[in-house]
């Protein structure tokens, strides 16, 4: 089923000054994208560029997103995840302000509560950020 949600915060648990997503462009059964419009008030960014720990969590928050979204459409509370480890992370650029990036994860497998997932961002159609994640899912 291919959603999209302009209100994301209903399906995630972070709050400000930490949600680094705007919007949820698509999801269906494997693929997630969000959108994201860096701001010069982020707590990420520094000297105009927002930062690895804010690429990191907009990935994290892409399969938030998801998950959170899954688990309404299903009548279900929504969860909370946790990053377990990430893996071959490649940063190739870095977003300044009102740069709008796109994420896309992908479901690689799931484990009972362990979520692996491919993530990738992108600025301006450029790869700019990619990796492995491993997100475990609490009740």
């Amino acid at each position: 089923m291919e959603a999209t949600l302009d209100n994301i915060l209903s399906f995630i648990p972070q709050r400000a000054p930490f949600v680094m997503i705007d919007k949820m462009l698509f999801s269906d059964e494997t693929v997630t994208r969000s959108s994201f419009l860096v701001k010069e008030n982020n707590i990420f960014v520094e000297n105009g560029i927002l930062k690895e720990p804010g690429l990191v969590e907009n990935i994290a928050q892409t399969a938030a997103v998801r998950a959170g979204y899954t688990s309404q459409r299903n009548n279900e509370p929504v969860r909370v995840g946790y990053i377990g480890a990430i893996k071959n992370l490649r940063i190739a650029g870095f977003p300044v302000i009102n740069d709008e990036i796109v994420t896309e994860i992908k479901i690689v497998h799931q484990i009972f509560d362990v979520l692996v997932i491919s993530g990738k961002i992108t600025c301006n159609d450029t790869l700019i950020t990619q990796c492995e994640m491993k997100i475990f899912i609490t009740n």
